[in-house]
C-alpha cells in the first residue's frame, strides 16, 4: 500500500516550524508495511488543501493530513476534506457534549469558548476519532479507493491517533507486511567515496534496497527489507548490512543508527575508562552532546573551555613557548589534550582548537582545524585538516572528527593521519 502525507500550515511554508510531525508518522507507516511515497506540505488556504488532497488522493491508497483541525478559523482542514469529497459538514451533539465534558474536566480553562464548537462539525459520511488529549476529533474518510485521515497537528494529539488508531487499522489493511530499516553510519569518508565502495550493492538492490544520507562529518547507510514479519524483514536485511560494514572497514562506527556520542560512551563504559575534553573551537559543544545522554556521568568527567590563549595556559598549563607558536596548531591541541587529561584525571582527553571563520584566527586561516587525544600511557596523537563553510558548519566537523578520533583511540583502529603540516 502507497502512503502520502499532506502536512497543512502556513507557519510550515513560512520556516517557523519544523514538520517533525511527518517524519514520525512516515516511521510508523513503515513500521506497519506502508511505502510512503511522498509528502506535501501546504498553506492554510482551502484551494490549495483541496488541490494537494486530490494531487495525494490521486497516487496513493492512503492519504494522512496532519493540521488545521483546531478552532479558529484559519483551521480549515475539516472544510477542505468536506469540499474535496463534495459532501457537506454535519453538526454531531455528541462531540458537542463531548468538547463541553472536556472544558467541564479542565476547570483552569474555563468555559468552553464558541468557536470550539467548530470541532463539532465532520464532512458528511466521515467517522472521527475522539481525543484523549486534546479536542480535536480525527477524522477518517474513504473515498473510492483511497482512505484519508486527517489528525491535529499538535504532536502528542498526532501521536495518540496515529498510533492508537489509525496505524493498527492500516497494518490490518496492508496484509501484515512490515519495512525494517538498519541505518550503518560512518565518519572518516565522504559520500562519493561510500558510495563508489558500494555502487554494485546499490545496483542491484531490490529488497533489501540502499541509500545514503549525508550529513555534516557523517555519512548514512540505510538498507530497508520488507517481509511479511519483522524477523523475516531482519533477517533480509543482515547480510547487506555486514556486506557494508565489511566493505566500508573501521570508518562505520555504528550498525544501528548510534550516534557518535552514543558509541563512545558505550565504548568508554565496556572498558571501564573515562574521558575528559578541553574545547576551544567548540565551545562545550563536545561536552553537551555527551552529557545529553542519559548515564554519561559514569563515563564523562568534564569539559574545560578555554577559549583564549591565557585560559589555556592558566586552566590546563599549556606551556608560553607553545602559546607563542600560536593556538592552532598540533603542539597546541596536544598540549591541551595531555593538560585536560592531568586536570581531570581522565583515561583518555580530547582536545579541539581551530579557526571557526569567518576571519583567520591567530595565523590559522578560517576552517582550520586540530583535534588530539592523549592516554594515561603517555599516547598522544593529533590531526589537522582544513573544513570549508559557515561557523557552524566548521564546529560540527570538529566535534565530529574529534568524537570519531576518541572513538577509533578506544577501539584500536588506525588514527588517521594529518592533511595540515604540524
Amino acid at each position: 500500500m502507497r502512503a502520502e502525507i499532506v502536512a497543512v500550515g502556513t507557519e510550515l511554508l513560512l520556516g517557523q516550524i519544523a514538520d517533525t510531525n511527518a517524519r514520525w508518522m512516515s516511521e510508523r507507516l513503515a513500521d506497519a508495511g506502508l511505502d510512503v511515497t511522498h509528502h506535501q506540505a501546504v498553506g492554510d488556504n482551502l484551494e490549495r488543501i483541496v488541490e494537494a488532497l486530490r494531487l495525494a488522493a490521486g497516487r496513493a491508497d492512503v492519504v494522512l493530513v496532519s493540521g488545521g483541525l483546531g478552532p479558529t478559523e484559519d483551521d480549515i482542514t475539516r472544510d477542505a476534506i468536506a469540499a474535496f469529497a463534495g459532501v457537506p459538514l454535519v453538526f454531531h451533539a455528541e462531540l458537542e457534549t463531548m468538547l463541553r465534558e472536556k472544558f467541564r474536566r479542565w476547570s483552569a480553562i474555563g468555559t468552553m469558548p464558541a468557536s470550539n464548537l467548530r470541532q463539532a462539525y465532520v464532512p458528511q459520511g466521515a467517522r472521527w476519532i475522539v481525543p484523549d488529549r486534546g479536542t480535536a476529533p480525527g477524522l477518517a474518510l474513504q473515498l473510492g479507493g483511497t482512505r484519508l485521515y486527517a489528525v491535529p497537528g499538535v504532536p502528542d494529539e498526532m501521536q495518540e491517533m496515529i498510533g492508537g488508531t489509525i496505524v493498527p487499522e492500516l497494518r490490518a489493511l496492508a496484509g501484515g507486511d512490515v519495512i525494517v530499516s538498519r541505518i550503518v553510519r560512518c565518519a572518516g569518508m565522504g559520500e562519493s567515496a561510500v558510495a563508489e565502495r558500494l555502487a554494485d550493492l546499490f545496483a542491484s538492490s531490490t529488497n533489501p534496497t540502499i541509500a545514503y544520507l549525508a550529513s555534516m562529518g557523517e555519512v548514512k547507510v540505510r538498507i530497508t527489507a520488507k517481509a511479511p514479519s519483522r524477523a523475516q524483514a531482519e533477517a533480509l536485511a543482515e547480510p547487506v548490512v555486514a556486506e557494508v560494514r565489511g566493505r566500508l572497514g573501521d570508518v562505520v562506527f555504528s550498525e544501528d543508527d548510534e550516534s557518535l556520542e552514543q558509541t563512545v560512551l558505550r565504548l568508554l563504559g565496556a572498558s571501564g575508562r573515562t574521558l575528559a575534553c578541553a574545547e576551544s573551537l567548540t565551545g562545550g559543544g563536545v561536552g553537551a552532546r555527551l552529557t545529553a545522554l542519559a548515564g554519561a556521568s559514569a563515563s564523562f568527567i568534564g569539559s574545560a573551555v578555554v577559549y583564549t590563549a591565557e585560559a589555556k595556559g592558566r586552566v590546563l598549563g599549556v606551556p608560553e613557548n607553545v602559546l607563542a607558536g600560536g593556538t592552532v596548531t598540533e603542539a597546541c591541541a596536544l598540549a591541551m589534550a595531555t593538560g585536560a587529561r592531568d586536570l581531570y584525571g581522565a583515561d583518555v582527553a580530547l582536545a579541539l582548537t581551530g579557526a571557526a571563520g569567518p576571519e583567520p584566527h591567530d595565523g590559522a586561516a578560517p576552517g582550520t582545524i586540530w583535534v588530539a587525544v592523549a592516554d594515561t600511557t603517555g599516547f598522544t596523537h593529533a590531526r589537522g585538516f582544513v573544513s570549508r563553510g559557515e561557523r557552524d558548519r566548521v564546529r560540527r566537523w570538529a566535534e565530529q572528527a574529534g568524537l570519531d578520533l576518541v572513538r577509533r583511540h578506544l577501539e584500536g583502529v588506525p588514527l588517521p593521519a594529518s592533511s595540515l603540516p604540524g
